[in-house]
């Protein structure tokens, strides 16, 4: 105390200023944290006129639904053609507009995140799931919950609707970021967060976690006793219109990006006559075929006529040669006689050609030595696989994502699309970004309608006593297992990442935004429709629709924002 006493007036004061800033120093710093984004009660209002976006968009669907006008089959036809022409044109004047050939090596972090985020989740239900004590079925119930979330309609708006009023999501590495590059960057990463749970979602969610009562050892004897046979439907095409509705839609993006597409319908049936009868009225005064006579018989000329043509029933070709001058598929005039003639002799000539071919290869390929042929066969075979393969597991929004990624690659390319003024842009690239702008009020529209359908009465729900039972239990489960206890492990991995390790896109605001809201997001939308194709709680699996989508979604929202945003600027 001595020592302080002699100092004079001025040094004192300056002294205790100098405590007294040093007390105020942690306080000082974590208010100026908080200076890059706004203050808590106007982020609230800026999320909730994002998230009030969303359901102004949707709502007109849900009534429309509810209303009755907005029927399964039409919510499926609006979700494959979203899924096949709105979708991909988004996609494309989204990413091939930005993306360029050294960002793309960033974004193999995103299956790192999806595995890490897939793999909490999944333990995360087991614990709770073992909490409640279920059993199996109901437990495999909640890890599909848990496990996937909804990666297509409902972030893909949010994003896009927070990249037009956040202010702080620009990111400093991109000279010139504005906010349709924000959300561009948000669509890409949620895109392949897409890709990637829909691959999980229709194999070990579709036949596994959601597998229909009888695949379960412990229902055979009650199965049994009831006299039940399996919920599965009989009519594939009925399966192909229960998951083709929506999304998760997905999907439609699942939907989709899970949608098939309307299957075209099969040749139309005919009234079949008798034998005799059709070779009585088929022959002339010689008992030879007669064609005028012939013609006359429909179900002759489908070739339905095992005798005639000597093909079996369900043949689709004539075996008489076509030689009739006044066959109607000739056209009239002498031009279009010309042409018709011309297109004839070329179809015939490349006809010729290919058979030709086809017996060249076949002959040289006799003629090499046996171990050639296997090693060939087996090239044919991989080759064979691998195209089937691709053009099962490619859709519409993945063949845009790869002709966007090789447009970003090849500066040319990409200067011919989107360099201002330039031709293609003024007309193709113009075209191309209004049909993409259609995109994501349809996802909402039938995002809305899919709500109606799923959380209202509905006459064609299986009766489960055990859903009227253990109901209630599956929906808290089921939500915190994906609201809330996900969200609460991934954010301090997430903030622990974008703080030390070294990927540039762990610097992107937006990024972190999709990887928080992805950690909570609702559980997707497509597994109310395998739950209904498999019978399984479908009356649970509306309740936790509503209470995802209609409760919890806002302070939900609020919630995962005000994290992400945290998690950016420590991570500065």
């Amino acid at each position: 105390m001595d020592q302080y006493a002699s100092l004079t007036a001025p040094q004192s004061f300056r002294l205790a200023n100098l405590a007294r800033q040093a007390v105020d120093y942690p306080f000082r710093t974590f208010q100026n944290t908080h200076d890059s984004h706004p203050s808590i009660d106007h982020l609230v209002l800026l999320v909730f006129e994002a998230v009030l976006e969303v359901v102004c968009v949707s709502l007109p669907g849900y009534i429309v639904a509810r209303l009755g006008q907005f029927d399964a089959e039409k919510q499926k036809f609006l979700a494959n053609l979203n899924v096949t022409l709105f979708t991909p044109c988004l996609i494309f004047t989204k990413l091939a507009s930005q993306l360029s050939a050294e960002k793309l090596s960033d974004l193999a972090i995103i299956p790192v995140i999806f595995v890490v985020q897939t793999l909490i989740s999944w333990v995360v239900a087991k614990i709770v799931a073992r909490l409640f004590r279920f059993n199996a079925r109901a437990s495999n119930f909640v890890t599909a919950m848990g496990v996937f979330g909804n990666s297509n309609s409902l972030p893909i708006s949010l994003v896009i609707s927070l990249s037009q009023t956040l202010k702080g999501l620009h990111w400093d590495k991109i000279p010139g970021d504005n906010d349709d590059e924000v959300g561009a960057r948000g669509i890409l990463y949620l895109l392949i967060f897409q890709q990637l749970g829909q691959l999980v979602r229709w194999s070990w969610g579709y036949h596994v976690l959601l597998a229909p009562k009888e695949k379960y050892a412990e229902y055979q004897d009650q199965l049994a006793e009831e006299g039940q046979h399996i919920n599965e439907p009989h009519d594939e095409h009925e399966a192909e219109r229960l998951i083709g509705r929506t999304e998760d839609d997905e999907d439609a993006m699942s939907t989709t990006t899970d949608s098939q597409g309307y299957e075209p319908a099969g040749r139309t049936p005919v009234g079949h006559a008798s034998t005799a009868s059709l070779v009585d009225a088929a022959e002339d005064d010689n008992g030879l075929p007669n064609r005028k006579k012939l013609s006359q018989h429909p179900t002759a000329l489908a070739g339905n006529h095992p005798v005639l043509n000597g093909h079996s029933p369900d043949s689709d070709m004539l075996s008489f040669p076509h030689i009739s001058d006044n066959d109607t598929d000739v056209p009239k005039g002498p031009v279009a006689r010309k042409w018709y003639n011309f297109k004839k002799a070329v179809g015939n000539r490349v006809s010729a050609g290919k058979k030709k071919t086809s017996q060249a290869l076949a002959s040289f390929y006799d003629s090499l030595p046996k171990p050639i042929k296997v090693v060939l066969g087996f090239f044919n075979t991989c080759l064979q696989k691998t195209n089937k393969f691709l053009w099962e597991f490619m859709n519409p929004p993945l063949w845009a994502m790869l002709i966007a990624v090789l447009v970003a690659s090849v500066p040319t390319l990409q200067k011919l699309f989107f360099e201002e003024g330039s031709f293609i842009k003024n007309s193709v690239t113009d075209a191309i970004r209004s049909s993409g702008g259609v995109a994501v009020p349809l996802i909402l529209v039938v995002l809305g309608a899919n709500l109606a359908n799923n959380t209202g009465a509905r006459d064609d729900i299986v009766t489960d006593p055990e859903d009227d039972k253990i109901g209630t239990k599956l929906l808290i489960a089921s939500l915190v297992s994906r609201m809330v206890l996900p969200t609460v492990i991934m954010a301090p991995i997430l903030a622990l990442t974008a703080k030390y390790i070294p990927v540039s896109i762990l610097d992107d605001p937006i990024f972190v935004i999709v990887c928080f809201l992805l950690s909570g997001a609702p559980s997707a939308l497509q597994l109310a429709q395998i739950c209904q194709i498999n019978a399984v709680y479908e009356k649970t699996m509306g309740r936790i629709l509503f209470q995802s989508y209609v409760v919890w979604i806002l302070p939900s929202t609020l919630i995962l924002v005000m994290l992400a945003l945290e998690t950016v600027e420590w991570a500065k």
